[in-house]
């Protein structure tokens, strides 16, 4: 069975315990699971090289190898396997909430006139530890404001709705926040914000969510148009929703607009439309 290298933890020297028997490696170990201290750490398929993902503070990161200021190792919200920063890594108290704003700043004080030189983003997650006038100390001290933060089981209904949230943030590949998105990467913080499990890239979120819809039944608020390489949410039957290089931002466009383009550009056509089931 080919493995796909971007779920398999393993490295050639380094390989997570569960692969014995089934792939080569020098050293067979069971990890240590750290968690993102900075804002965006990005995750890399060699030590230092291009984003392929990014993951973001309090997600927790199970560390095979570091090496030369680079750990490798999975992220635990996707599987998806790679390289951070070590020094973005640390140990840290199991999560009470997460960032529901776009983003929030992290106050020095419980004050909104103090400065605040730091930012968290959406489906951050933190350890609060105190609540003072209507904000959330959390464990580096700072204060968050409590309309920013929900329970770290609590999830939202809609993902459209959530994916609006995100409107004219900039196109950026493998962007996982407000700070960038891409296509896969705004799919992927919709759904999970809502409850589904869901993979990093477009060729993953195709096969493994929802069902195929008919080509000739008409299409429905949140459901899932993909092609070779991109994708999108629909907020109705006919406007898209989605991360592109085309505007550059997460922005809507008419369904049949953009997939005349796409096609128009080489690109080809859709090639699958799916929808998740209810509830």
């Amino acid at each position: 069975m080919t493995r796909d290298p971007r779920m398999t933890p393993s490295n050639g020297r380094y390989a997570h315990v569960s692969l014995q028997g089934e792939v080569e490696a020098e050293s067979f170990v069971e990890g240590d699971w750290m968690t993102v201290q900075q804002p965006i750490a990005n995750l890399a398929r060699e030590p230092g090289g291009p984003r392929e993902s990014q993951l973001l503070f309090g997600e927790r990161f199970l560390v095979l190898e570091v090496a030369d200021g680079h750990a490798f190792g999975q992220a635990e919200r996707d599987g998806y396997v790679g390289w951070v920063g070590s020094a973005a890594l640390t140990q840290a108290p199991e999560a009470t909430h997460w960032v529901i704003a776009p983003a929030t700043h992290l106050y020095p004080r419980p004050d909104v006139k103090a400065q605040a030189e730091v930012a968290l983003f959406f489906g951050s997650a933190v350890n609060v530890t105190a609540e003072r006038q209507g904000f959330h100390r959390i464990q580096t001290g700072h204060f968050v404001p409590r309309q920013h933060l929900m329970p770290i089981a609590a999830r939202f209904d809609d993902p459209v709705g959530v994916a609006d949230l995100f409107l004219g943030t900039p196109y950026l590949w493998g962007g996982s926040s407000r700070w960038g998105l891409d296509c896969s990467g705004l799919v992927q913080l919709a759904l999970a914000a809502c409850g589904t499990n869901c993979p990093r890239d477009s060729d993953q979120q195709a096969e493994a969510l929802g069902e195929d819809i008919d080509a000739h039944e008409p299409l429905k608020r949140g459901d899932l148009v993909f092609w070779k390489g991109h994708c999108g949410l629909m907020a109705d039957a006919k406007m898209l929703l989605h991360a592109n290089a085309h505007h550059m931002s997460v922005a809507y466009e008419p369904l049949k607009d953009a997939a005349a383009r796409i096609e128009t550009a080489g690109e080809g056509p859709v090639t699958r439309r799916k929808r998740l089931s209810a509830g």
